[in-house]
């Protein structure tokens, strides 16, 4: 037989009955028990998933509740703080987590892996190396991720707050479980996955030395694990939005080759920018045989991981450098530059925010 757990927060007061109309009036909680009868001391409240206990001359601090509803203007009065006749402090919070889009602190910044970044460790095991460190004052983190064992993946269905988020398979494969997806989807390298606010997702398996490029907006963002929903959870409406953005999953197989936005190079376009309305658009980039031209953009953000092969980024104002696989630039809006001594194998991945941006091509 399985006997039922409870647990109460102790908080003291000096005069219960002080305490009971803010608790049960202003706060709305239920009052469940109280003792004894004559001159009550002690009292438990329930309510809002919280379970108190006010206690008389308790050898504790009064504490702080935090009360999270998405209408705060009905709850307390439209109050944002209160404090309780015991001293207890009460936060009026948002019960949705909000996205908050940092201003973009624009910059050119390089981040090369034989610089040797230090890789950390982090959720599910995994191993993270910042493409971006200063993430642009917080709008933008573009993560190298690796699990080098491989196998399953100890993860839980969860989902983020992200104004847009992508998953791009850099090297190996990685099986992932999407809300209204169906089955499980299998990445390979050079596919990838935008993952929209609020989608429901899980990591289930990984090949030995999987690498994935995340990118992320803004840096800080919610991830909140979903404890009701099981995956896979079979195929919705595959026009449905989350937040105004479409799952969209391109395969590098049978993508479409077409000139890029930089004569000398092509580029297979992943269908992202279409998916998000714009918000992102993400592009792999290849030679084409010219001397790619001079040229700058006025994207907001626009940052350029190495895949394969070696090139040399020239940026007016900053030295030469020589850029192999593994690292990433950002270029800021405004800034002229280009891309030489491209070898025959050079391969990027572009990202844009916004992805309609405009690029000017210098002769």
């Amino acid at each position: 037989m399985t006997h039922p757990i409870q647990a109460e927060v102790l908080l003291p007061t000096k005069e219960l009955r002080d305490d009971l109309p803010f608790f049960t009036k202003t706060l709305g909680l239920r009052l469940d028990s109280i003792f004894p009868a004559d001159d009550p001391s002690v009292a438990s409240f329930s309510g809002h998933g919280l379970r108190i206990r006010i206690e008389k001359g308790a050898d504790v601090p009064p504490g702080k509740i935090r009360i999270l509803t998405d209408d705060p203007d009905s709850f307390a009065g439209g109050a944002r703080a209160l404090v309780a006749p015991n001293g207890t402090q009460i936060e009026i919070a948002p019960l949705s987590p909000t996205v908050d889009q940092p201003q973009t602190q624009h910059e050119f910044a390089v981040r090369r892996l034989r610089d040797e970044a230090p890789w950390v460790i982090g959720r599910a095991g995994m191993h993270y190396r910042d493409l971006i460190p200063s993430r642009l004052g917080g709008s933008i983190i573009a993560s190298h991720i690796r699990i080098p064992d491989g196998g399953p993946v100890p993860d839980m269905v969860h989902y983020h707050t992200v104004g847009f988020q992508l998953i791009f398979c850099y090297r190996g494969w990685v099986d992932v479980l999407y809300e209204d997806q169906g089955d499980m989807i299998r990445l390979h390298a050079g596919d990838c996955v935008t993952q929209p606010p609020g989608i429901r997702h899980r990591v289930v398996e990984a090949s030995p030395n999987i690498e994935v490029i995340e990118i992320g907006v803004p840096a800080e963002h919610v991830t909140t694990i979903d404890h009701e929903m099981t995956l896979p959870n079979g195929t919705g409406d595959p026009m449905r939005e989350w937040d105004g953005q479409r799952f969209v999953h391109h395969l590098k197989d049978g993508a479409v080759w077409q000139p890029f936005r930089i004569p000398g190079f092509t580029a297979r376009d992943t269908g992202i920018s279409d998916g998000t309305k714009g918000v992102a658009g993400i592009q792999v980039v290849r030679v084409d045989g010219q001397t790619p031209p001079p040229s700058k953009h006025d994207a907001d953000i626009h940052f350029t991981f190495v895949m394969e092969g070696s090139m040399t980024l020239t940026a007016e104002g900053q030295d030469p450098r020589d850029l192999q696989p593994g690292d990433a630039f950002v270029i800021p809006p405004g800034m002229v530059a280009q891309y030489t001594d491209c070898s025959p194998d050079l391969e990027l991945l572009e990202a844009g925010l916004r992805g309609d941006f405009n690029t000017t091509v210098l002769d």
